[in-house]
């Protein structure tokens, strides 16, 4: 055996006693340096071939190389050593015991506001309405100018409305739509006469304290046909709130408002005759006849056609219904709320 041999034999040798005795990652590396580092007994012999012939430098580099690749094998197989001795640790640390009793998975239930929205849904499904869902995001025309509010109206304001960058096809303004009154106007346009449709969905709003969110839920509802008065959606509405509420024993009152979209235009009260609230006006639903520049603007002749249309707070009949005080606690996911309803 010649002396360069040798020398393999015993860098080998060496390097394998030093890297299977490192503890850990760090000493392996520290190891490591001693023979593959900037300074490293094979990195010195690297520099040390220039000084050899060419023949005797090519001999002698390939057994260098050779040397090399044994180490970093013996580097590798040790650092996978550490490697699974540390997973293994891990799995022991973290050990499930089987034999103890499952924990069982949660029930999960209906958040109140949702319940509330099919219940809406089916309560005027069963007298025929149907049930319409368009987009949130919504150009400036079907939002505001379609429903009888120009362009000076102060609900298009910032402070009152998100906008978002870019416009529509028709190089209208886009916004998040703030009622959903914008798909009475879409669903008109689509549909002949007799219509009767509710909208319930998200809206959107710059508002937050503990009667207003920014997103919120509501319902409105649209009639068109060719005789239809006030008298009838007094009798829907009242059919709506007693089955809603499930009870027979409260009333209903329209006080004189104004809604740009309606004219006359009335606020919906109710009133329960036994409870908590027994005796207590309570503001439920906006309506009114459909203002005959909306009704144009749904491709209908309003010297033909009445319309009526109205809208409530899905939240706010939630609230109503099961005596909560507070909107903000339909945000909140505190599961010691939620889990009353499930």
């Amino acid at each position: 055996m010649n002396s360069l041999d040798q020398l393999a034999s015993n860098l080998i040798s060496q390097a394998k006693a030093d890297f299977f005795s490192a503890a850990d990652a760090a000493a392996l590396e520290n190891a490591k340096a001693k023979f593959l580092g900037k300074t490293g007994q094979i990195t010195e012999l690297m520099k040390g071939l220039a000084k050899l012939p060419p023949e005797e430098r090519k001999a002698q580099g390939a057994i260098i190389n050779a040397i090399k690749v044994q180490i970093e094998d013996l580097l590798v197989e040790r650092r996978d050593q550490l490697s699974n001795a540390q997973m293994q640790l891990r799995l022991n640390a973290e050990a499930i015991d089987i034999t103890l009793p499952g924990r069982g998975h949660g029930v999960g239930g209906m958040h109140p506001v949702m319940r509330t929205w099919e219940r809406v849904e089916e309560i005027f499904r069963s007298i025929g309405f149907d049930v319409a869902d368009g987009p949130e995001i919504e150009s400036d025309w079907t939002n505001f100018t379609a429903l009888n509010s120009p362009e000076n109206h102060p609900a298009r304001s910032m402070q009152d409305t998100f906008y978002i960058e870019g416009n529509d096809n028709s190089g209208k303004a886009l916004l998040l739509r703030t009622h959903t009154s914008p798909m009475q106007v879409r669903y008109a346009r689509m549909n002949s006469a007799p219509i009767k449709v509710i909208a319930p969905g998200r809206t959107y709003r710059v508002d937050s304290d503990a009667t207003h969110s920014p997103m919120f839920h509501q319902v409105e509802g649209l009639w068109i046909a060719e005789e239809i008065s006030f008298a009838d959606l007094k009798g829907i509405y009242l059919n709506f709130v007693k089955v809603f509420f499930e009870t027979d024993d409260l009333q209903v009152r329209f006080r004189p408002s104004y809604f740009p979209f309606t004219e006359p235009s009335a606020e919906i009260d109710i009133a329960f005759g036994s409870g908590p609230l027994k005796g207590r006006w309570l503001e439920v639903s906006g309506a009114g006849q459909v203002h005959p520049n909306v009704m144009r603007n749904m491709n209908f002749d309003p010297e033909k056609y009445i319309g009526f249309a109205f809208g409530s707070g899905l939240e706010r009949l939630t609230m109503l219904r099961y005596g909560i005080s507070d909107l903000r606690l339909f945000y909140e996911g505190d599961l010691r709320f939620l889990k009353q309803f499930s």
